[in-house]
C-alpha cells in the first residue's frame, strides 16, 4: 500500500486536487480530506457533492451523511471527507488514547477499508494530529495502485506545500554503526518507487535485526515528493511503535523548509547534527532538539 500526503493552506488548492484526484480515476474510498475548519468542510463537501458521503455527521450545522468528526485532546474538532475517515478518525482516538466522539464515525459503505492496526492507527494520528493544529489541511491518499499512486504524487505535489525542480539522482543509502546506534546516510530523492520502499525496506531490516536507535542523515536529499513525505511519516512511527527511537539530522535548507511549511517539523525527532543526536539516543539530556 502506497501513501501519499498533500498539505495545504489554501482551500481553493485543497478543491481542486480532490476534483483532479477524482477526474484522473482515483477511487473514492482511497481518499480522505481532513480538517479543523468546520466551513471548510461543509464547502468542500458541498461542492464536491456525490464523492463525499457515507457517514452520520452529528456536529451542529453537518448536514447528515457528509461529514464524519472527532473531538480530540488539545486540538479540537476534526472534520473529515471520505470513506476512509472512519477508520482514520477512529485511528486518531486510538492514537490519542482519550476524545469523545462529536459525529458517528461509521459507515455502511462495502468499499470502506478495513480496521487497521494499531500501528498503523497510530501513524495516522501522529501525522495529522500536529499538522492539522497549525491551521493546515490535509489530503492522505491510499492505493495498491502504483501509477494511482504516482499520478496522486504529481497532483499533491503541484497544488500542496512541496519541494519543486526534482533532482535526478536516485536515492542512495549507506549505514553504519555508532555502538547501538545505527545511523543511514541517504542521499539523492526520496520518492515514489524505488526512494521510498527502499527507506521502508532498510528501516524494517535494522529494526528485525534489534536496532533499536535510528538517525536518519537527510544533508544529501535533495528532493522529498508528497510519497516520501508519507514514508518518513510511517518510518518515525513504525521506530516508535516497535520502541525504537528515530532522529533527522543534518537538514539541507531545502528539505528543511519543507518540514516548516508542512508543519511535520513538529512530527518528528530533529537534531542538528550527528553528534548531537548520539546524545540525545544515549540520554544526554543537554543536547537539544531542533525546532
Amino acid at each position: 500500500m502506497e501513501t501519499a500526503i498533500g498539505v495545504f493552506t489554501s482551500r481553493d488548492h485543497a478543491q481542486k486536487a480532490v476534483k483532479e484526484l477524482r477526474e484522473r480515476g482515483m477511487p473514492e474510498e482511497s481518499i480522505v480530506f481532513l480538517t479543523l475548519s468546520e466551513s471548510e468542510a461543509k464547502t468542500i463537501a458541498k461542492e464536491l457533492g456525490a464523492f463525499v458521503g457515507g457517514f452520520v455527521g452529528g456536529a451542529a450545522g453537518i448536514t447528515t451523511g457528509v461529514v464524519a468528526s472527532l473531538l480530540l485532546p488539545g486540538i479540537g474538532t476534526v472534520f473529515a471527507l471520505g470513506i476512509g475517515a472512519a477508520t482514520l478518525l477512529a485511528g486518531a482516538g486510538v492514537g490519542a488514547g482519550a476524545g469523545s466522539t462529536v459525529g458517528s464515525v461509521a459507515t455502511n459503505d462495502a468499499r470502506a477499508p478495513k480496521p487497521t492496526t494499531p500501528e498503523k492507527s497510530a501513524e495516522d494520528a501522529a501525522f495529522f494530529r500536529e499538522v492539522l493544529k497549525e491551521g493546515r489541511s490535509l489530503i492522505v491518499v491510499r492505493t495498491e495502485s502504483k501509477e494511482l499512486a504516482t499520478s496522486a504524487c504529481e497532483v499533491l505535489d503541484r497544488l500542496g506545500l512541496g519541494m519543486q525542480d526534482r533532482t535526478p539522482v536516485k536515492m542512495q543509502t549507506t549505514t553504519r554503526h555508532i555502538g547501538d546506534i545505527a545511523v543511514l546516510e541517504i542521499s539523492g530523492r526520496i520518492t515514489l518507487g524505488e526512494g521510498n520502499v527502499m527507506l521502508r525496506e532498510i528501516v524494517r531490516e535494522l529494526l528485525d535485526k534489534g536496532n533499536e536507535k535510528i538517525v536518519l542523515n537527510l544533508h544529501e536529499v535533495q528532493y522529498v515528493d508528497s510519497s516520501g513525505m508519507g514514508e518518513l511519516v510511517k518510518t518515525h512511527t513504525t521506530v516508535r511503535n516497535r520502541g525504537g527511537q528515530l532522529r533527522l539530522i543534518n537538514l539541507n535548507k531545502r528539505v528543511n523548509d519543507l518540514l516548516q511549511m508542512t508543519r511535520l517539523s513538529a512530527v518528528f525527532d530533529i537534531e542538528r547534527d550527528e553528534a548531537s543526536a548520539v546524545a540525545s539516543l544515549r540520554g544526554d539530556t543537554t543536547s537539544q532538539a531542533v525546532a
